[in-house]
């Protein structure tokens, strides 16, 4: 009697990537916040020109890190940076009800 192999159907591969890298120019001074859960962020934005250089776009960055925290810290508006990170949507409760934005989670900052 032959024995048959059966073959378990795998996964779909996952291509997905949240890789971000923005050059541009501080437009706010950075502000450090604890959150209830005792978690520090330092947050400030960032203005991009957009590829076609007809517009630009204010962006939320948030440094959780601590290395990323204390460089966000000196920074001054008007300085160019780079900065690498990924794209995340906060959640949170406000008297309104259920709130949410996008931001930048910055795991390097560097002045350009």
């Amino acid at each position: 009697m032959a024995t048959r192999t059966v073959k378990k159907a795998s996964a779909p591969l996952d291509n997905s990537l949240n890789s971000v890298l923005l050059r541009g120019r501080v437009s706010s001074l950075a502000i450090e916040k604890t959150m209830p859960s005792q978690d520090r962020v330092v947050e400030f934005r960032l203005v991009v020109n957009r590829d076609t250089r007809t517009g630009v776009d204010v962006l939320d960055i948030g440094a959780w890190n601590s290395k990323a925290r204390r460089i966000a810290l000196k920074l001054k508006v008007d300085d160019c940076i780079e900065i690498k990170g990924s794209i995340h949507r906060r959640f949170w409760q406000s008297p309104q009800g259920l709130a949410s934005r996008w931001q930048i989670e910055a795991s390097e900052i560097s002045r350009i």
